[in-house]
């Protein structure tokens, strides 16, 4: 099984379970003047229910181990600001959430704060020349405000393809 499709089984799977929780608890009692939706069997149909939910829930588990050990296990190289970077997809998975959004926040605080440069008159009347001492290279802040902006988007776009093609382990 590919990932993408344990990734959509598992989905399924949800909605299956979430179906069969909102069935007991539709079902599990009613009052003594009512007439029971399945009849004699009402019982037994809300144990099928509970025993189908548990199995799906067991189901559900093991997909996602497979999908977690996958995503441990395969290597993925994507080319980030003209460099081959090769990591997990977990880890991909995790720049993506959100440690490449972490670095961009970085790099887009570091500015001049609104600083003006200019002229000013000291207590002694002379004037002073102001200037900005930068203690970063806006070339580089630049650079690495574009490569972490642009980053999710690589990620998404090559993980997508790495899940259609690889195996769960």
């Amino acid at each position: 099984m590919k990932l993408i499709e344990g990734l959509k089984k598992n989905k399924e799977l949800q909605i299956k379970a979430d179906d069969l929780r909102a069935k007991v608890s539709k079902y599990c009692a009613d009052q003594s003047h009512e007439t029971a939706v399945y009849g004699d069997k009402q019982r037994d149909q809300i144990k099928e229910w509970i025993q189908a939910h548990h199995d799906v829930l067991q189901e559900i588990a093991k997909l996602r181990i497979a999908v977690q050990r996958t995503n441990l296990a395969t290597n993925v190289t994507i080319e980030l600001g003209g460099v081959q970077v090769t990591k997990s997809i977990a880890e991909w998975i995790h720049r993506r959430k959100d440690l490449a959004n972490g670095e961009l926040s970085m790099w887009t605080g570091i500015g001049d704060r609104n600083l003006k440069e200019g002229t000013v008159k000291t207590s002694t009347g002379e004037l002073q020349e102001i200037k900005i001492r930068r203690y970063y290279d806006p070339k580089e802040r630049d650079t690495n405000v574009e490569l972490y902006r642009t980053e999710p988007g690589i990620i998404d776009r090559t993980l997508e393809t790495v899940n259609a093609i690889t195996d769960m382990i």
